[in-house]
């Protein structure tokens, strides 16, 4: 289920985009739950968090642009798309990492498309999360934030841009998630994000500014995965 939020401030305006999302969803066969309001504060005082949001720009109270950019400053994979009669905001867009605009007046097939390119990041972007079972929470993490997972004393150790996260779990099963987001083992306790890797040594790989040991079991095949990871950027 995909949860998307219209923020228009005209109510005619709001509906159509309403309608038009719930006419998609028929079409297209979507599962897609649908949220309205009519300025950015409202959107900003709703509870959760919605994976894709279209937010017209000029609004009374708060508008698109300032509500982007608060939402930013939470939440970095929400899908944003603009919906303006204005394509001069465009350059600001990209401030707030907005992945599209949609020009008013509204047409149906132009938004059909528009929406389509919205979901399909909002699904890219959901294939790249892993949720880390903390004792207290699950706490959902994008995968190119990990650097490497450790295990130790039956513990994993997820190695990230936040902190070290204790989980759980066998290295083994983790593996078969992260395999195919370039994550591989450079000896039996570290599975190591390709990303991350700053340097090569003799016995060693330097990850994210820490030196990790190369085995010699393991020596081969994580050099050849580096250098097909490398080839392939």
């Amino acid at each position: 289920m995909i949860r998307a939020a219209v923020v228009e401030d005209e109510p005619e305006c709001r509906e159509q985009i309403r309608d038009m999302i719930q006419d998609y969803a028929r079409e297209f066969h979507k599962q897609i739950e649908t949220s309205v309001f009519a300025d950015g504060q409202e959107l900003l005082e709703a509870p959760g968090r919605f994976d894709l949001l279209l937010l017209d720009i000029e609004m009374p109270n708060l508008d698109g642009m300032k509500a982007a950019e608060k939402i930013r400053e939470r939440d970095k994979e929400a899908v944003i798309v603009f919906i303006t009669n204005l394509a001069r905001y465009a350059i600001k867009g990209y401030e707030v990492d907005a992945l599209d605009f949609i020009i008013k007046p509204l047409d149906y097939s132009m938004f059909c498309m528009r929406f389509e390119r919205a979901l399909n990041r909002v699904q890219e972007r959901a294939v790249r999360r892993v949720g880390l079972q903390l004792s207290d929470c699950v706490k959902w993490m994008d995968i190119r934030e990990i650097y490497y997972v450790e295990t130790r004393s039956r513990l994993l150790y997820y190695h990230t841009s936040e902190g070290v996260f204790s989980v759980r779990a066998a290295l083994k099963d983790v593996q078969k998630k992260l395999e195919p987001y370039h994550f591989v083992k450079c000896n039996q306790c570290y599975l190591v994000n390709l990303y991350h890797v700053m340097e090569i040594r003799k016995g060693s790989a330097v990850v994210a500014g820490e030196e990790l040991e190369i085995s010699r079991r393991s020596r081969n095949a994580f050099l050849a995965a580096v250098a097909d990871y490398m080839g392939s950027c």
